[in-house]
C-alpha cells in the first residue's frame, strides 16, 4: 500500500545515459524541435512577468526560466492542477480508475476537445527512458515520493519540481501542490482563484451541515487488515474541511508516513462517529468488516455509522485522487453518504455510489 518507492534505480542508468544522449542530440538540431503540447481551447493566457519563476521542493530549487510547452506530470495528481488553468500535459503517471489519458471524469470536460495526454503505466521508479524521448521542457512531481536519486536523474532530462519538503511524502494539500503548479506555468492568478472557488464550496457545505462540526471521522482501506489514513494524507483532509476531526493519536501511530496499517490492539482508532471506508467491493467490504467480531461490536458498526466506497468505481477512483477539479465532484457524492452515517440511527440508509 504505501506508494514510496522502494527499489533502486542503478538498473536504469544504462537506459538514461542512452536516452540523455538522444534528447541532447535533438535539443541541438534546431530544425526538430519538440513540437508545443496543445493548450486548451480558450485558456487563459500566461500572465505578463511570470518567467523566469522559481520553485522550492524537497530537493532545494527549480529555476523555470520560461513558459514550459511540454510537462510531463511524475506527481499522481498533478495533471489536475494543469488543467484546471488550461494546460495540458504531453504524459501524466497512472494512478488510479485507468481512465483515458488519466484524466477522470471530473477532469475531462477542461480537456475542451484538446487531445489527451500518454499515459506511462504505473513502476516503482520514473520511466527516465520514455520521458526524456518525450523532451520535456518541465516535469512535475508535486504528490509524489521522489527520492533524492530520482530528482538526479529526472533534472537531468529537464527542470523537475519535486514534492515540497514542508510535507509528507504523498501528503502535500491539493491547495499547495495547485499553488506551486500554477505558478510552474505562468498562470498564479488563476490557480488562486481555482483555489478560492473550491474552498469556498467545501466552506458552504459546511455551513449546510452543522452536525459535522467536531464530529470524530477516518478514512481508511480494508487493504492487508486495516490500512488508516494519516492527517496529512489527502483523504483525510478532505474529511477535515467537512468540518470533521480525526483521532487525536491518529499520526502516532502512524508515524512518518501517509498512512499505515494498524495492529488488532489499535483498531479502537476505528470507532468513531463516522467511517469511510475504501474496498474492494461495497458488499464484499461489508462481509469483511462483520467477520471482525472486535470491530462489528463496535458502536462505529452497530449503529452504522460508515460509509464504504468501492474502490473499483470512478466515485473510488475520486476519493484518492484528490485535487482542485476531483475535491467538489467527489464531495458532491460524499456528503450524502456522510450525512447519513453520522446520525448514527441504524435505520437510516447510507446509499452506495457507483459512479
Amino acid at each position: 500500500m504505501d506508494r514510496s518507492p522502494t527499489r533502486r534505480v542503478r538498473r536504469f542508468a544504462g537506459m538514461l545515459t542512452t536516452a540523455l544522449v538522444a534528447a541532447a542530440t535533438l535539443a541541438g538540431c534546431g530544425s526538430e524541435e519538440a513540437p508545443p503540447a496543445p493548450t486548451v481551447p480558450g485558456a487563459a493566457p500566461v500572465e505578463a512577468a511570470a518567467f523566469p519563476v522559481t520553485i522550492d521542493h524537497k530537493y532545494g530549487s527549480t529555476e523555470i526560466k520560461a513558459e514550459p510547452k511540454r510537462i510531463v506530470t511524475v506527481g499522481l495528481t498533478d495533471q489536475d492542477a494543469l488543467l484546471a488553468v488550461g494546460v495540458v500535459p504531453v504524459a501524466t503517471s497512472e494512478f488510479v480508475g485507468e481512465f483515458p489519458g488519466a484524466i477522470g471524469p471530473w477532469a475531462s470536460a477542461k480537456l475542451n476537445g484538446a487531445p489527451l495526454p500518454e499515459v506511462m503505466k504505473g513502476t516503482a521508479d520514473p520511466q527516465y527512458e520514455k520521458i526524456a524521448s518525450l523532451r520535456p521542457d518541465l516535469i512535475l512531481g508535486l504528490y509524489s515520493g521522489l527520492t533524492q536519486e530520482h530528482y538526479d536523474k529526472l533534472a537531468q532530462i529537464a527542470p523537475t519540481v519535486a514534492q515540497p519538503k514542508e510535507f509528507k511524502d504523498y501528503g502535500v494539500p491539493w491547495q499547495e501542490s495547485t499553488r506551486r503548479i500554477t505558478k510552474a506555468v505562468g498562470r498564479a492568478a488563476d490557480g488562486e482563484k481555482v483555489i478560492s472557488d473550491v474552498e469556498a464550496k467545501l466552506s458552504q457545505v459546511k455551513q449546510e451541515h452543522p452536525e459535522f462540526a467536531g464530529k470524530s471521522a477516518l478514512m481508511a482501506t480494508t487493504y492487508q487488515g486495516y490500512f488508516i489514513y494519516g492527517s496529512e494524507d489527502p483523504r483525510s483532509r478532505v474529511l477535515s474541511s467537512l468540518g470533521f476531526v480525526l483521532p487525536p493519536n491518529l499520526d502516532q501511530v502512524i508515524g512518518d508516513k501517509f498512512g499505515a496499517n494498524i495492529s488488532p490492539e489499535r483498531t479502537d482508532l476505528l470507532n468513531v462517529d463516522v467511517m469511510s471506508w475504501i474496498v474492494a467491493g461495497v458488499a464484499e467490504g461489508q462481509a469483511t468488516l462483520s467477520k471482525d467480531t472486535l470491530y462489528s461490536g463496535m458502536r462505529v458498526a452497530q449503529e452504522k455509522r460508515e460509509v464504504l466506497i468501492d474502490e473499483a468505481s470512478p466515485y473510488g477512483a475520486g476519493i484518492s485522487f484528490v485535487s482542485p477539479l476531483s475535491v467538489p465532484w467527489v464531495v458532491e457524492r460524499l456528503v450524502p453518504q456522510l450525512t447519513a452515517a453520522v446520525d448514527g440511527d441504524p435505520a437510516t440508509e447510507v446509499k452506495p455510489v457507483t459512479s
